[in-house]
């Protein structure tokens, strides 16, 4: 495209909020965004595991990012959204408080996570993008995903 040769390379990202943090999943992982789906419970299940969905027979494993993220829980009347993402291990549902739109992000602007971060937030967050008003936290969906399953074992 003319326009990304004259500003350069950018990415694209879903978007979405949790608490009042913005985040995007690379948009080749995201499946789909959908309300909020009823869930099953699983019992012994690692607390941020929500439960499971059944998304048009596929079972797919919901995720609270309040909780993965360490963030205070949803006030009572707030209903989470999913953005179901494509990891090696399947569909997983990421249950977040808002979606927001596609994102196309400028490569100049962006920055690996400071050293001086949480290591279990370097994990999570593979680099931040400054925009004209806010930051965008590049959400590592795989490495999300996995570090809940090491917590099981």
């Amino acid at each position: 495209m003319a326009s990304e040769a004259a500003h350069g390379s950018s990415a694209q990202f879903s978007t979405f909020f949790v608490a009042d943090l913005f985040f995007g999943v690379d948009v080749l992982r995201v499946q789909e965004v959908l309300r909020f789906q009823q869930m099953t419970r699983v019992p012994q299940a690692p607390e941020v595991f929500e439960g499971l969905i059944n998304l048009r027979g596929q079972i797919v494993t919901a995720i609270d990012m309040r909780r993965r993220l360490r963030l205070p829980p949803r006030s009572g009347g707030q209903t989470p959204m999913n953005m179901v993402v494509r990891t090696e291990d399947g569909a997983v549902s990421l249950l977040v408080d808002e979606i927001g739109d596609v994102l196309d992000a400028e490569d100049t602007t962006y920055e690996r996570p400071p050293e001086n971060l949480d290591p279990a937030a370097r994990e999570l967050i593979r680099g931040v993008y400054k925009l004209k008003d806010r930051l965008l936290l590049v959400l590592d969906a795989e490495r999300t995903v996995d570090l809940v399953a090491e917590r099981r074992a």
